[in-house]
């Protein structure tokens, strides 16, 4: 696992990830969208790498990945290809790294909603799965929205909003967090 001091991680605030996507001509079967990368994301270049986050354990117990895989040092290469290889990517709605999504504003949020909604467009994903309920609603001005299955689209693909993996997100279990997003790779065909 990598290590960062904190005046080390602090020179990342604003710095961004890149997507991690299967090649243009391959199909992208489901699309993860955190919030926006946090610190230790954008030292490791990985998302969702915080040591502390249980988006990696929670993916591999709901069947999404067929092995363990540790991001927290930043993916490996191989790790990069499995995912693309089995349709799988991840992206932000904001793409600036903050220490906690909080730092982000409405107005950013929503920036961010439009240009996922030009992304899902492009890329035309057939499941896209935005983890964070309170971010989905100011990006999309969805105030009502509830967790799961949305009844409408986006841009042409199913839409899930599935729990936030953060350690902030502290009443989410691994379990909690394996049912969601299972629920939404089956809708993928993944699993």
């Amino acid at each position: 696992m990598a290590r960062f001091t904190q005046a080390e991680l602090q020179t990342y605030y604003g710095a961004s990830v890149p997507d991690l996507l299967p090649a243009d001509d391959q199909p992208l079967r489901l699309l993860f969208v955190g919030i926006n990368p946090g610190l230790w994301t954008a030292a490791t270049q990985t998302h969702f790498a915080h040591p502390l986050n249980r988006f990696y354990p929670a993916i591999f117990r709901a069947g999404i990945t067929t092995r363990p895989i540790d991001a927290s040092a930043g993916m490996t290469p191989e790790d990069r290809d499995y995912f693309r290889a089995r349709g799988i990517g991840f992206t932000n709605i904001v793409r600036r790294a903050t220490a906690k999504a909080s730092e982000l504003g409405n107005a950013e949020l929503k920036e961010g909603g439009a240009e996922l909604f030009s992304l899902v467009t492009k890329r035309k994903p057939a499941v896209v799965a935005i983890a964070g309920i309170t971010a989905y609603r100011t990006a999309f001005n969805r105030p009502k929205a509830k967790q799961g299955r949305q009844p409408e689209p986006l841009a042409g693909a199913e839409l899930w909003v599935v729990p936030n993996p953060s350690g902030l997100n502290a009443h989410e279990t691994v379990p909690t967090l394996a049912a969601a997003y299972a629920d939404a790779a089956r809708a993928a065909g993944i699993i």
